[in-house]
C-alpha cells in the first residue's frame, strides 16, 4: 500500500482521518518517518494497538 497518498490526504485536509491496524503499523510509521510534512499529522493510539491519525488542528 502507498501511504504517502493517505499522507498527502491526511495533511491537505482532504481525508478526515486514517486508522492503522497494528499489523501495518510499522510501514505506516516508516512512511510518515519520511513525509516532509508529518507535522501536520497526529497520531492517537486506541484500544487494540490501533492509531487514528488526522490532520493536526493549530490555532494561530
Amino acid at each position: 500500500m502507498d501511504y504517502r497518498i493517505i499522507l498527502e490526504q491526511l495533511a491537505t485536509g482532504e481525508l478526515d482521518h486514517y486508522e492503522v491496524k497494528p499489523e501495518e503499523a510499522f510501514a505506516f510509521q516508516a512512511a510518515l518517518r519520511t513525509f516532509g510534512k508529518r507535522q501536520n499529522i497526529t497520531g492517537r493510539a486506541l484500544r487494540g494497538g490501533k492509531i487514528l491519525y488526522s490532520q493536526s488542528k493549530t490555532e494561530l
